[in-house]
């Protein structure tokens, strides 16, 4: 499809609503859309509508309302076993380890129940599982000291942190 105003192809498809049950649909190219949308010379300057919409959703690192919210005791909690935040796994969209869905379940629940439907796994379990929780949490434990060591350069506790890892993935084998 072609711009309405010029011969470049419409990559913008606009529809404007005129009334209830009325609309108007424009097909233009970047620049003729950009003219579309822009303000009229006598309205008040506003902020770009990308600014305006992360202001409605409450997006971090906004200038707008988000960075006047206090930050509440639910987005403060840690983990205690990966150290993650709940405001970092809504940045984020991603938990740090399998404790977390105990550590956040009054959040989590209500959310998981409206994206699944269902709060309980109905499904196959990897085969590497494992099948002792306190054995995840150990060697979750283990991997992040693993992280630390190394970062520090110490790779004699390194070593001694992976040979555990492994000796503990065996077991469950």
């Amino acid at each position: 499809m072609k711009c309405q105003k010029c011969a470049k192809p419409a990559t913008f498809h606009i529809t404007d609503i005129i009334e209830k049950g009325k609309h108007q649909e424009f097909h233009f190219c970047d620049e003729h859309a950009r003219q579309h949308l822009a303000p009229p010379e006598d309205a008040p300057e506003s902020p770009p509508i990308g600014e305006f919409a992360k202001g409605l959703i409450g997006a971090p690192g906004t200038g707008s309302t988000a960075s006047l919210r206090e930050p509440s005791a639910a987005d403060k909690q840690a983990c205690p076993v990966c150290q993650i935040t709940f405001l970092e796994f809504r940045n984020t969209g991603r938990l740090g380890c399998p404790y977390d869905y105990e550590v956040f379940r009054d959040e989590l629940m209500p959310l998981l129940e409206s994206i699944h439907g269902e709060t309980r796994h109905s499904g196959k379990v990897p085969k590497r599982a494992p099948r002792n929780t306190q054995q995840q949490t150990t060697l979750i434990q283990l991997r992040n000291e693993l992280k630390r060591a190394v970062a520090a350069e110490d790779y004699e506790a390194a070593a001694r942190l992976r040979d555990k890892i492994k000796g503990i993935e065996q077991e469950q084998a």
